[in-house]
């Protein structure tokens, strides 16, 4: 099967970035034979890349920048400190028992790799060595929590390859964890990368545990491997398939729980939508609407009204742009944890259906992604009352000085919503305006994030705005500022030791 353009797109470029960026031009250091040997009890990476990986669990978190900083000045790839940070990442922690939490060390490392190509150039070493700081906060805690690292595969019980592809679709519908370890090892050997994202991305989406971080991990874990290279797949697989079978109470493919029930519904709704639906018009109508669905329907009615617009005409993308616009807008009305989940779940739902070569995969991942929106909306209303706010009667000054982006970050240190109003205000006086605010944006996370969701937000709908409609991308734009940095903050200890041992 041929990739997307999109896909082609993606892996072309970020093949060239990885190859030319962030490289400094002396020799390697020498790897003697202690520094690539592994305990026999953890799973084996590849020679190259283990002293690279054995270097950040072994070093002290207190020192571990400043050695690292050392390596990348004598010649130590930016590709390699990724793929390192990665497979440390997968070995050393359990994605258990919730997809979250600590394991946002593993989460976190595409959106960081994101903000590192897309940053200045000074800055750009920022979200890479946060993110290795951040991974040896999360080894500490999973050492306390239960000392879990990834074991060798069991080779003796790995399925033969022709056969390795229904063993795993059948372990995954049983939930079965070890049949499916053993199949996702046999797979990560025999498969093509695209027959193994195909896979994966349909039991990414499948069910609402954790938050919408399945869809992320799946998402985020092939355009690492992407940058990073297929011959680091297995452990990164093995991690993915472990995590995807995270859930609660008895086995869910013997009982009807709530977070399973609009996947089984939209595997059988999407058989409703007929092949023409790909040649649906753009509608700022249907947008409209689709955003005040999500406000009061139930989870069900917005994957049938989404049906609907779609079989009567409407493009898949006014679809995506109503719940974009609906996502930011439960951002406003709630900022906090799984507000902005709501954001970072389409993000990963999006670039999933983008990239998805296969036509009921592509509207299952549509249709999931609005059926998330209202129980994320609900487990909102668990936390607290929703402000009464709508995104779209967000609007602005009209006497926005022409250069004044500062203005607005300074504000966002004390009143969210005022901030936005000054955003909608300066995106509509400048045609570049929208890109000098994701500019500002961005180096404010570099400097003043402290959590792995200032990187995940911030990289998602940075991404997400080039998608959406110019009628709608300023008041999404303007929305997101709920969860970004003002300019008001301290900077982070992290950036600054980062910029002290980079030099």
């Amino acid at each position: 099967m041929a990739a997307s353009p999109d896909r082609r797109a993606f892996l072309q470029t970020s093949a060239a970035l990885s190859a030319t960026s962030l490289v400094f031009p002396h020799g390697l250091p020498t790897v003697s034979a202690d520094d690539a040997r592994v305990d026999p009890n953890l799973v084996q990476l590849d020679p190259e890349i283990e002293p690279v990986v054995r270097l950040i669990e072994d070093t002290p978190r207190n020192t571990l920048l400043e050695e690292m900083a050392s390596r990348v000045k004598k010649g130590l790839p930016y590709r390699d400190v990724l793929a390192s940070l990665l497979l440390a990442g997968v070995r050393n922690i359990q994605p258990r028992p919730s997809v979250g939490f600590k394991f946002h060390a593993v989460l976190v490392v595409n959106s960081a790799h994101l903000a590192s190509q897309a940053g200045p150039d000074r800055e750009r070493w920022l979200p890479i060595f946060w993110a290795l700081d951040n991974f040896k906060s999360a080894q500490a805690q999973n050492q306390k929590e239960s000392g879990w690292r990834m074991k060798p595969a069991a080779e003796m019980k790995l399925p033969p390859p022709h056969s390795a592809r229904e063993a795993f679709i059948r372990a995954m519908d049983s939930w079965d964890v070890e049949a499916a370890d053993v199949a996702t090892a046999a797979l990560a050997r025999s498969a093509s990368t695209n027959e193994l994202f195909e896979l994966f991305v349909r039991y990414g989406c499948r069910d609402f545990r954790d938050i919408g971080h399945k869809a992320i991990f799946v998402a985020n874990a092939f355009r690492t491997l992407a940058t990073i290279g297929r011959q680091h797949a297995e452990p990164v697989l093995r991690s993915l398939a472990y995590a995807l079978l995270a859930h609660e109470g008895d086995n869910p493919a013997k009982r009807d729980a709530e977070p399973d029930r609009p996947g089984r519904r939209n595997i059988e709704l999407a058989r409703r939508i007929p092949p023409e639906w790909r040649d649906g018009k753009p509608s700022l109508e249907a947008t409209a609407d689709v955003l005040a669905a999500v406000r009061t329907a139930a989870s069900a009615d917005l994957s049938d009204k989404v049906v609907s617009l779609l079989n009567g005409g409407v493009a898949a993308g006014s679809v995506w742009d109503g719940l974009f616009v609906a996502a930011a807008e439960l951002l406003m009305r709630q900022p906090g944890i799984v507000g902005l989940h709501t954001l970072t779940t389409l993000n990963a739902l999006h670039y999933s259906h983008e990239t998805s070569d296969d036509d009921e995969t592509r509207k299952l991942l549509l249709l999931q992604a609005a059926s998330f929106l209202p129980l994320f909306r609900e487990a909102m209303k668990s936390r607290g009352k929703l402000a009464d706010v709508m995104i779209d009667t967000l609007n602005g000054p009209e006497d926005v000085k022409e250069h004044d982006v500062g203005a607005v970050f300074a504000q966002l240190s004390k009143d969210k919503m005022a901030a936005a109003r000054t955003a909608m205000g300066y995106l509509r006086s400048r045609p570049t305006a929208a890109r000098e605010l994701i500019d500002a944006a961005r180096l404010l996370v570099f400097l003043k994030g402290t959590d792995a969701h200032d990187y995940k937000f911030s990289a998602a709908v940075m991404e997400d705005s080039t998608h959406i409609a110019p009628a709608w991308r300023d008041r999404f734009l303007a929305a997101s500022l709920f969860w970004m940095k003002g300019s008001g903050g301290p900077d982070s200890p992290v950036a600054k030791r980062t910029q002290a041992a980079i030099g």
